[in-house]
Formats: C-alpha cells, structure tokens, sequence
C-alpha cells in the first residue's frame, strides 16, 4: 500500500475522530460574522447619544425599583410609562444583579441586539430562496441602500445609524420582527402543501402559532409602531401563503391572534391599548417626513425586482408586503400621526430584499439584470461614501473626511455630584437627554411619555424657561424651586448662574456648570 494512499486513510480518519465531516460556514455565516464585529467595535467606540439617555434612564429607574419604577425622566410615578416593557424589565433585572449602570446595560445591548438582527435577516431571505449569496447581498443593500442624507434616527438600519441606535429597543424589536416574519413564512408555507417549501422547518402543531403570536406579542411591548409594521407584514406574508382557507388554518392563526393579544393585553406595567391614537411623540417625528426621499431614494433600485416578482406572482410576498406597509407610512402623513414614519424600514426592506434575491440568481445574467446590478452597486458605493462611510472609517485614518457618527459629551462629571432621584435644571439640549440616565431627574422631561399628561409637561417647561429668564426675580426662582424639589442647576454658557446658586463643578469640554441650589455647599474647580 502507497504511501499517499495511508495519507489520505489518516485524513479521513482523523476526521471521523472529529465528529465526522467537517463543518463549512456559509457566506452569509462568515460575512455576517465579520460585519457582527466590525460594527461591534463602530458601535463601542462611539459615545451614546441622542435617546441613549432615555433609555438608560429606564434601566436606573428599574433598578432603582423593579415594581414599581418612578418616570424615566421626572420625580413622579411611572405607572403608564410604555418604556417599561417585558425588554427593559429584563435590563432592569440584569443591572440589579451585575451592578451595571444604565449607560452600561446599553452598551452590552448594541451587540446583542445587532446578533438577533443578523440571524433574524438571514433566517427571513432563506424563506425567500435557497440562494446562498442572498442573504449577504441583502444585508448589503439593507445597510447601504437608503438614501444621500444623514438622518440617525431610530429604526434606520443604515450603517451610521446604527453606530448610535443598536442599543435601543427598537433595533431589537426589528431582529424579532425579521425572526417572526421568517417564522410565519415556516407556518404558511406548511399549511399550503401543494406550494412548494422553501426555507428552515420549525416547530410545528398549536404550540408553534401559539409561540408565533406570543413572540408579535413581546414585539408590540418593546416597541409599539414596530410592532404595527411586523403585524401588516405577517398579513402580507399569511396572505401569500394560502391557496384556499381550511377550518383547521384559520383556527391555528386565530391561536396566534389570541395569544399576541392576551400577551399585550396582561402586561401589567402599561395599557398597550392606551396607546391607541395617543399623539405625544408626532410632533418630534415630523422631520423624517420632511427628509424621507432624501434619506431612502436608493432603495427605490430594488423596485424592478418588485416587478419582476410581481410578474411572477401578484401573491408575492415581498410584493404584497410592500402594498401593506406603504399605506401605513402614508397614513402617518395624512393623519399627522408623524410617529409612523418609524415605519419606514418595513416599507424598504421588500425592494431590498428582492433585489437582492434577484442579484443572488447564478450566472450567466441576461442584460436585464447585469444593468440592475450595476445600478445596485453603484448606488451602494454611492449611499457608502455620501453617508455610511463614517461608521467604519474612523476620523485618525479618514483620508477624506467622511461624516461621522455624533460624538456627544458624557456626563459623569456632573451626575457624581447629585444623588439619584435629585432634580435638575437644565437649559442644555444635550444635557437635557443624557443627564437622567445616571439617575437624576428632570424639572421638565425633554420627551413626551403617556405617564405624564402633555400639559403638565408643558407647564413644567414654561416654569423652567421662566426661571431662565434674565430677568427673573429671586423669590419666582424659588417658587419654582419649591414646587419642583430642585436641588441643581446644569447650565451652559447661554445662562448665567443664579446669585443664590452655589457652583459645584464645570466641564472643560462643554463648558457647563453644575450649582447646587441653596445650602453651604464647598466650590468645587477643575
């Protein structure tokens, strides 16, 4: 017996060894991995910012005090708060066990939140094709095919983006939606025997739609206008699915309609149904109606391969889910329910999605599709550079000068000073959303929360401008003062500090100052 063939014996035996053969990644498993890393470190590396401090503050409130949490940003209860869902009760949870601070549980959310995400896209376009190239490219184009402006909002999944908002419920709420879509196309497919299955199997029988509807349960507890997108497109993708109504489908699917809302509904921290119309947050979200062509038009590429699979079939999945979800961000204009706009991902991912399964097909292309290629890789080099680029380019090694994520300044330096629960008075935009989530509370809250009546919130803030005003008087100050508990002012250099104040601290980066409201308390300078 040769030599080589002894060799080739050895190999293969010590694989068996191993366990048999040996395990392959695919594409999407080995790109999905690197892209899982690399935006871990983008989204360590930048400072939290913008809602970061509201969501912070909802994890100190929580453990502070796990049943019955104070408002997120104001010295009053929370009993209505919608920020207190099963997610944040469960951040709670693990910072009263681990120490973490709310700024800290954030920070280890991002990456885990960004896990779900990926697995919950790829586990959705397998349900689409077996292609194995899909799901890559679709996470290319769900991250890059947006649009030329910058607009880091919640529930954009654009890579900038994300630098600032994989820690917030939202960026969870979409990876389960992704996982819930992926699971419904599993019970559609299998309730119509004669269409072909594509996709992963799942668990099967009642107790898979039971936990189908109680997982768009949880999602609809985490984050309310995400939730309404994942039910229009579990319509979409049920619809799709079935060739003729049996007894038996439409009982199973009713199971899941009860469960959801059972699960909604006996959340004992919040009425989900409270929420119902509730029009606090609009106003805030009326820019991204303003810059929604301007923030999203390079998805419109993936609106051929809507066609296409239009074409194909008008029961398309994709096709009718985009027909689903455009009218409920149409909706949000019209009515000036702005909040809606939040939506806008749900509408973008059907012409991504199909553009990248259309991409994904092997080759030889026809013309047809070697022209849509191009155009998607032009317009994903073009959303990188306009946008994107910032996100993985650090400024150190940035040979353009790309636009880079908000780097907000922390306020530790001030929040070491006041004890958790004290009230503050602020008149800094950024102060104002970072200051609660080290524990302190607000004079006037800065966002709008169904816990505390819009009205009350507005006179809360005319008292604090009051204060502000330069001419305002010692004794109205300290009425104010009274009726609000303040013990600290946080002031920029727009405000000069009260004569009966006291400064505690300053910042060397913003130039802010901390005083302290009555009492002998030392000069503290740094």
């Amino acid at each position: 017996m040769s030599a080589s063939v002894l060799l080739r014996r050895t190999v293969r035996g010590a694989t068996a060894l191993r366990g048999g053969r040996p395990v392959r990644l695919t594409p999407y498993q080995l790109f999905g991995t690197l892209f899982w890393l690399v935006m871990t470190l983008a989204y360590w590396r930048v400072p939290l910012c913008c809602d970061a401090g509201q969501h912070a503050a909802v994890v100190e409130r929580l453990r502070a005090d796990l049943l019955r949490p104070a408002h997120p940003m104001a010295d009053l209860p929370g009993e209505g708060s919608p920020y207190y869902g099963p997610y944040a009760v469960a951040q709670g949870v693990l910072a009263r066990l681990t120490g973490l601070s709310g700024w800290g549980v954030l920070k280890l959310a991002g990456p885990v939140h960004l896990l779900v995400l990926l697995t919950g896209l790829g586990r959705f376009v397998r349900t689409l094709t077996p292609r194995p190239w899909a799901p890559v490219t679709a996470l290319l184009f769900m991250t890059l095919l947006w649009g030329t402006a910058r607009i880091p909002w919640s529930g954009h999944l654009g890579l900038l983006p994300m630098t600032t908002n994989l820690g917030y419920p939202s960026a969870l709420a979409i990876g389960l939606t992704l996982w819930a879509w992926a699971w419904t196309a599993t019970r559609a497919r299998e309730d119509a025997p004669a269409v072909r299955f594509v996709g992963p199997s799942g668990l099967g029988g009642r107790p898979g739609y039971a936990g189908l509807g109680a997982l768009y349960g949880l999602i609809l507890l985490t984050h309310s206008v995400t939730a309404a997108s994942a039910l229009i497109g579990a319509v979409a993708i049920v619809a799709s699915g079935q060739h003729g109504w049996r007894r038996a489908v439409v009982a199973r699917w009713a199971l899941a309609v009860a469960v959801c809302g059972a699960v909604a509904v006996a959340w004992p921290y919040y009425d989900v149904l409270a929420l119902v119309g509730d029009s606090g947050m609009d106003g805030m979200h009326r820019r991204l109606y303003e810059e929604m062509f301007a923030g999203s038009w390079l998805a419109l590429l993936g609106v051929p391969a809507l066609w296409v699979r239009a074409r194909r079939s008008v029961s398309d999945p994709l096709v009718l889910m985009f027909l689903l979800e455009c009218p409920l961000v149409a909706y949000g204009w019209v009515s000036g329910h702005h909040t809606y706009a939040m939506a806008l991902w749900a509408v973008l991912v059907p012409p991504q999605c199909a553009l990248a399964v259309e991409l994904a097909a092997p080759r030889p292309w026809r013309r047809a599709r070697k022209v849509l290629g191009g155009a998607a890789a032009a317009g994903a080099c073009a959303g990188f550079v306009t946008v994107h680029a910032g996100a993985v380019v650090p400024r150190s090694v940035d040979p353009v000068g790309f636009a880079q994520p908000a780097r907000w300044p922390a306020y530790d330096w001030a929040a070491r000073h006041i004890g958790p629960g004290e009230v503050v008075i602020t008149d800094g935009y950024l102060a104002g959303h970072s200051i609660a989530g080290y524990g302190p509370n607000l004079a006037a809250p800065v966002r709008p929360d169904p816990a505390l009546d819009e009205r009350e919130r507005g006179r809360r803030a005319a008292d604090v401008r009051a204060y502000l005003t330069p001419g305002s008087t010692r004794a109205g100050r300290a009425a104010v003062v009274r009726r609000y508990h303040v013990r600290w002012l946080l002031l920029t250099r727009r405000h000069r500090v009260p004569e009966e104040a006291v400064v505690v601290a300053w910042s060397r980066e913003t130039g802010e100052v901390l005083a302290r409201v009555g009492g002998d308390v030392p000069v503290i300078t740094r």
